[in-house]
Formats: structure tokens, sequence, C-alpha cells
């Protein structure tokens, strides 16, 4: 077995009031494990068009491969509306069907998924058939599956994300998705009690809740652990999300000791929050030292 991550799912082109910004929640993880310094390869498709060209060479600029990225002539690359009027809470329109809507299964991806350490996946990938399918393929490969919840209405149903649920190892969601997801079986709680409840429903390693500026919860080990928010001044929280789940995949792979991986984590997203777009340029010394300012 490999070092490698795996990130599996959509690559788009966020469209903002200040221009075009590459993104996708699967794409921004990977640049930012990347940034942290892991192994990474990610799956997904672009259109044969200058905007999939344009996004192929922004992987490239991220030291990221493109090797398992594919190009299909039916369908264009992915585009994403986002209205940014609320810093802390962005809204999407998500254009769909789009190329990484048709993500083909071949045996490559599977012996590459195979040998890694790690997979990570979401559920907006698995909107259409196509990518669900070779999904759901892939995940009977996974070792350690990272199930990015990231539901973007009315893209995700709730048939498809439990079963997504029923297959991960690590389940990472904010917090308004883990009241939505507790209300579909009518057991609505406090946070910690839900999380305990969905690790043991669907047999979990472990469940992250991220609270936006109220930092984040993580229950593993039979224990809740909690870390409060980093307080900066935000410009934009696109791929905050993101950076986080880098961040806490880097803290969880090293051993770390999960109060600690989590201020880490809850660190590097807001790190990301003070800069535009989802992929600005970071580095684990400035997060160390983001934490060390708030230790001051």
């Amino acid at each position: 077995m490999s070092n490698t991550i795996v990130c599996y799912g959509e690559i788009l082109w966020d469209v903002l009031p200040s221009g075009r910004q590459p993104g996708g929640a699967p794409f921004n993880v990977a640049v930012h494990l990347r940034q942290l310094g892991l192994p990474v390869e990610f799956i997904s498709r672009v259109g044969d068009d200058e905007l999939g060209t344009e996004l192929l060479e922004f992987v490239a600029s991220k030291q990221l491969s493109t090797t398992y990225v594919q190009r299909g002539k039916t369908h264009l690359t992915g585009v994403v509306k986002a209205n940014v009027d609320d810093a802390n809470e962005v809204t999407y329109k998500i254009v769909h069907p789009v190329a990484w809507d048709y993500i083909q299964h071949d045996a490559a991806l599977e012996k590459l998924v195979d040998e890694a350490a790690m997979f990570v996946y979401g559920s907006l990938s698995a909107r259409s058939n196509a990518s669900r399918e070779t999904l759901y393929r892939l995940l009977e490969h996974a070792k350690f599956k990272v199930f990015d919840v990231n539901m973007r209405p009315p893209h995700s149903t709730r048939d498809v994300v439990k079963y997504l649920l029923g297959k991960a190892d690590l389940v990472k969601m904010n917090h308004h998705e883990l009241a939505e997801i507790m209300r579909w079986f009518s057991e609505e709680t406090d946070k910690g009690t839900a999380m305990q409840w969905l690790a043991a429903r669907f047999n979990l390693q472990g469940v992250c809740v991220t609270c936006g500026a109220d930092g984040a919860l993580l229950w593993t080990n039979g224990q809740l652990y909690r870390a409060p928010g980093v307080p900066v001044q935000v410009k934009d929280t696109i791929g905050s999300g993101d950076s986080f789940l880098a961040a806490l995949l880097k803290g969880w792979r090293a051993g770390q000791e999960p109060g600690e991986c989590l201020r880490f984590a809850c660190a590097t997203g807001a790190l990301v929050a003070t800069h535009l777009g989802a992929t600005p340029t970071i580095s684990e010394a400035a997060v160390q030292e983001l934490l060390a300012v708030q230790a001051v």
C-alpha cells in the first residue's frame, strides 16, 4: 500500500463577482493536501474545451498530477455560480450535467484506489448515474474511506447520502448537514450525542462536524473532542472546509492526538478564509504561525 491519498469528484470553475476561480470540493482538498506535504492523486473529468484546458493547467500549477483527470468531448467543463453576498455563508448554483458527471471507470483507477492509503469522496459527485456508478465501484477497493458530505440541494438524495455514510470510515460534515441527517432518522438531539449515534449506526471510526466561526467537533475512540474557532478577518469562506479536511487528514494519517489534530484543522480553515478563492497558497508553517499568535 502506498501513502497516497486519492480524491474523487468534481473540478469546476467557481464564477464569482471578482472573476473565475478553480474549485470543486475534492479538488480543493487535493490541492491543500499537496500544500501540506502529502502525496495526492485526483480523479475527475473536464470537457475538451478551453475551460477544461485552463483547469488542467491550474492543476499542474499546484504541483498535482493530471494523470487521472479525464477529458470528454460530449459535455462541457463544470461551472458553478457562487453568491458571496454573505462572506460567511456562500451559496451556489451548480450547472448540470457537465463533464465531471461522467467520470468513467477503468482498471487504472481501480488499481490506484486499491493501493492508496485513503480515498476521499463527497455526495455531489454522485448526483449522476455515470460518476455515481464509478464511485460505488471504487469504494469497494478503498482501504480507508473519507466521506466529505458536502450536500448541495437539490443535487443529493437521502438514499445516496445514507449509502455513502454506510461505506465510510471517517465522515466530515458541517453542523447544518448534521442536523438535516439526524432529522432523516428522527433523532434530533445535541451535536455530541448525534455524532456518537452516527458513529454507532454506521460503524464509523470518526465523525467530524465543523461549526463555522465556532470551531469544530470530532468524535473518535469513544470520546468527543472540541476545538474553538480561530478569529480572523474573513475575505470569503470558499474552500475553508476543504482545507480543514485536508489538515484533519494530515493529522489523522500521522497518528496525531485528536484534539491537536482538530486545532490544526481549524487554524488551516481560518487561514484560507483570510484569502479570496478556494486554493490560496498556504503552508504548514503559516498555519503553525497562526496558532502561535492565538496562543499568546
